[in-house]
């Protein structure tokens, strides 16, 4: 057996419950082969061993009370994996499929994205099994302080700096943040995507969105082709879909779905900037559901049906897709959908939205593929912009901030591109990103020595 299969086989053993976990370990350790080959030294600091064991994993109990005066009690999870190149870093995520496995596979993907940003950050993820969709105000907030309450005691601007992610955002952070505030007496970049009041980035809620379709125009220029009047499929209708499309509309593409768990809507004729401003109104003031969109443009609702559902089921047709929603939202049978329909680029708005049969398929079909590990790296690439203006108490113009993003996204393209050729499998983004994100992580753990 090999040093990347033993690896992988001891970690399934050591973690039989955590199969997302297992996805990433094996997705990640699976185009490391070449750098085992030629780096000895990694394989003598048992560096693969050590690089899939979190630094510690903190669970706590989070008990709070809702408007009727009854007590609830959720888990919260914090795993700080790996802080070899700097603080650890990640979002927090509430929704109820949150479970160990599931932190820990974000925050092993979050440290090689991390790296290939370009800024000092290490990988960290959290959050918890509360829900807060259908939750007054009063009971998210109830919940941020109870889950704050421990939080507090593992975070710090030089030690771990959380952000947001699914059902965490900029109202979720701002109770965490003034609870923070309370208990350490301290003013401090300790969480972003903050409001730019208190300390926030501009660009912050769109650099996810926005940095999916540059690195979707990144790759389309490799082949000489850009995102005009290309047809585009998004999934999901939270902040990283609504963003995708408001930056596809700026370069001139045709998006034309969108999703949540109740169900899909496909307008043909394009989302265009009325009906993107009607569904931040839904989904960011009302919060309410996409079937709302479909009635009142009079356009095709699938209920119960993900939107690569509907693209298998009726056809769609489309250039560009932007998974945008969840873990494994496309399976072997969507992702020969989308092939079967024409589409020739896939940039990941969400994390490993993709089953390992999928990748295979977009890689055999020679499909322009940009894992969400490269290209949904613009959201927290924004957040380290965010953690440097606070720490030299400054702020940059939005323009200031795009520039960076845009830049950051390109340096991460390049960047993949490059560890692929080097490493013997040129165009292969998977590989190229693995590679260099793995390299650069792995290089700070030797000079350490063994801690």
């Amino acid at each position: 057996m090999s040093l990347i299969q033993d690896v992988i086989a001891k970690t399934k053993e050591k973690d039989p419950a955590q199969p997302e976990f297992h996805q990433a370990v094996e997705e990640v350790l699976n185009t490391l082969q070449p750098t085992v080959e030629r780096h000895p030294e990694l394989v003598k600091a048992k560096i693969y061993e050590r690089i899939v064991e979190p630094d510690r994993v903190v669970m706590f109990r989070v008990p709070w009370m809702d408007d009727d005066g009854e007590v609830h009690v959720n888990r919260g999870f914090r795993v700080q994996f790996n802080n070899a190149i700097g603080p650890y870093k990640g979002g927090l995520r509430f929704h109820p499929s949150v479970n160990l496995g599931i932190i820990k596979f974000l925050g092993f993907e979050q440290i090689f994205k991390n790296s290939l940003t370009t800024l000092p950050m290490g990988g960290g993820k959290g959050g918890s099994d509360f829900d807060p969709k259908g939750k007054t105000d009063n009971e998210v907030m109830n919940f941020c302080y109870a889950f704050m309450r421990e939080l507090y005691r593992h975070i710090g601007p030089d030690t771990d700096v959380p952000a947001g992610d699914i059902g965490v955002g900029g109202r979720e952070i701002g109770y965490l943040y003034g609870y923070y505030k309370k208990i350490l007496n301290d003013h401090t970049g300790v969480l972003t995507g903050k409001g730019l009041e208190y300390g926030g980035s501009l660009i912050r809620p769109e650099a996810t969105g926005y940095g999916a379709v540059y690195f979707a125009g990144e790759m389309l220029a490799v082949r000489d082709l850009d995102l005009k009047k290309k047809t585009a499929i998004v999934s999901g209708s939270g902040n990283v879909a609504q963003f995708t499309i408001e930056k596809l509309l700026d370069l001139g593409a045709k998006p034309i779905s969108l999703s949540d768990s109740s169900g899909t809507i496909i307008d043909d004729a394009g989302i265009d900037r009325d009906k993107l401003q009607y569904v931040m109104e839904l989904k960011n003031i009302r919060r309410g559901r996409i079937k709302e969109y479909a009635e009142d443009y009079d356009v095709p609702y699938y209920p119960d049906l993900s939107v690569w559902d509907v693209v298998k089921k009726e056809g769609v047709k489309g250039e560009l897709a932007f998974p945008s929603a969840t873990q494994n939202e496309i399976d072997a049978e969507h992702a020969q959908a989308l092939v079967d329909n024409g589409c020739i680029c896939v940039s990941e708005g969400a994390n490993m939205p993709s089953t390992q049969e999928a990748v295979d398929i977009f890689q055999e079909n020679k499909l322009l593929y940009g894992p969400g590990k490269a290209a949904n790296a613009g959201g927290v690439s924004t957040s380290g912009l965010e953690m440097s203006q606070n720490s030299t108490r400054l702020s940059w113009s939005r323009e200031e901030v795009d520039q960076k993003l845009h830049g950051i996204m390109k340096s991460i393209h390049k960047t993949a591109l490059d560890a692929a050729e080097a490493y013997g499998d040129s165009g292969n983004y998977v590989m190229g990103a693995n590679v260099a994100g793995f390299l650069k992580v792995a290089k700070a753990m030797l000079a350490y020595g063994v801690v």
